[in-house]
């Protein structure tokens, strides 16, 4: 592998403390009990509105999910302020980088948010190319990493993909490229395994698979 494509939330943000937290507030008033991170990972699935309606036991009615999504997001932002990178971001990032592979970032966080937080923590210059949604949110990665690879000029067979999601192993897979999912976001292990790529704990062991 030459070029490793990070996630952001869950896999080099460690912020499911703020997801959970979010989460929980923006459900209350539905008087559905509060979710720790294990609980809320058994519920979680992509696309996002599926979870919510597993979190209702319904399905969601017009104009629900965009009104929940709103609502999320309010409270998020305000929570994440708290989140950092995670415990082996940086060493990680610089131990690539040593090996001479190239790094980018691929989320499905605001774009117009995701530039400035990674620069805020001061490791924008790890990646040639930085990519948020510039859309509707709550969809699939797929055609965000089709577009992204596009961008970056690189052979999908010289990329691994690192996430916290499903989401991101089908999304590798959809652009021809490898996976490695990370279990310090907001999936279950058993969910990650799943799907068949390696499953790792720390992002240094992740590396250890490009």
């Amino acid at each position: 592998m030459r070029h490793i494509v990070w996630d952001w939330n869950g896999t080099l943000f460690h912020d499911i403390e703020a997801v959970v937290g979010a989460t929980n507030l923006v459900f209350e008033p539905y008087g559905v009990a509060a979710y720790d991170a294990d609980g809320f990972r058994a519920v979680y699935t992509r696309p996002i509105w599926t979870a919510y309606e597993r979190m209702l036991g319904r399905p969601l009615t017009d104009g629900e999910w965009e009104r929940l999504d709103v609502g999320f997001h309010d409270h998020y932002h305000r929570l994440m302020l708290e989140c950092g990178l995670a415990a082996d971001a940086l060493s990680t990032l610089e131990a690539w980088k040593a090996t001479g592979g190239g790094q980018s970032l691929l989320s499905m966080w605001a774009h117009d948010r995701l530039g400035p937080k990674v620069t805020e923590f001061g490791i924008d210059h790890h990646f040639t190319r930085i990519d948020g949604l510039r859309s509707a949110p709550g969809g699939h990665k797929a055609e965000s990493m089709v577009a992204h690879i596009a961008a970056l000029g690189v052979d999908p067979a010289d990329v691994l993909v690192i996430g916290d999601s499903v989401d991101d192993a089908h999304a590798a897979r959809h652009v021809g490229a490898r996976a490695v999912l990370y279990t310090g976001g907001m999936t279950s292990r058993a969910d990650l395994q799943a799907f068949g790529v390696p499953v790792v704990d720390t992002l240094a062991d992740a590396i250890d698979h490009a």
